[in-house]
């Protein structure tokens, strides 16, 4: 079953899960020595240049914020509520850019957008939480993350389940990070279909669009 970037939002979770410390940052691989540069958010197209052939691009148009790219309505309900700045971190969808590429192997997102003067920062305690809104639900557990610098780095691996009508379950699944860059929040998700007779794309891709997403917005 192909994935779509618009697929239905997430019911209440049964059994939460406590917050628990995230992994420690891996080492990856780190950004340019031009760390400090302004971000210009209309470099973002760039890392498209990470996609395999063959994927089609199209531009995103949706709120900048993890569950919109798991394909869940915004708000949508955690559970340690303190993760909901992950679900949907502090960020102005009016200046949201970005792009998806649907192929075989999955559909990948990167998108940028601002982040309003005094925001929070990005919770590192989120080890593992559930979300939820309409009828589905999803766990989320903390990965580690390559390494930026300049970048406030959070990784996530997310499972989510839809209960459709007749009892039918969808899944997902997506391996996803967020790049807290001064007045700016970088948003990239590999969202796979568990069901899917492809392969996904490589078990890093999501960490390596990261690196090549803010690096092309540093320029």
């Amino acid at each position: 079953m192909r994935l779509a970037s618009g697929m239905v939002a997430v019911a209440l979770a049964a059994g939460l899960t406590a917050c628990s410390s995230a992994p420690a940052p891996v080492a990856g691989t780190p950004s340019a020595a031009n760390a400090a540069a302004p971000i210009n958010p209309a470099r973002v197209e760039r890392s498209r240049a990470a996609l395999p052939d063959g994927y089609e691009i199209t531009a995103y148009q949706g709120p900048p914020a993890p569950v919109a790219l798991w394909g869940m309505r915004v708000p949508a309900v955690t559970e340690p509520p303190q993760c909901a700045a992950l679900a949907a971190p502090a960020a102005d969808p009016s200046t949201a850019r970005g792009w998806s590429g649907s192929g075989p192997g999955g559909i990948a997102y990167a998108v940028v957008a601002g982040a309003p003067a005094g925001s929070p920062v990005l919770p590192h305690d989120c080890g593992s939480w559930t979300v939820s809104a309409g009828p589905t639900t999803a766990t989320v557990v903390g990965v580690p993350t390559p390494l930026i610098d300049g970048a406030d780095v959070v990784g996530m691996r997310t499972d989510a389940v839809t209960v459709v009508e007749g009892g039918t379950e969808t899944r997902l699944h997506a391996e996803t990070f967020i790049a807290g860059l001064g007045d700016y929040l970088c948003l990239v998700s590999l969202v796979t279909d568990p069901g899917s007779p492809h392969p996904p794309l490589a078990p890093d891709f999501a960490a390596h669009l990261l690196t090549e997403t803010v690096a092309a917005l540093r320029g």
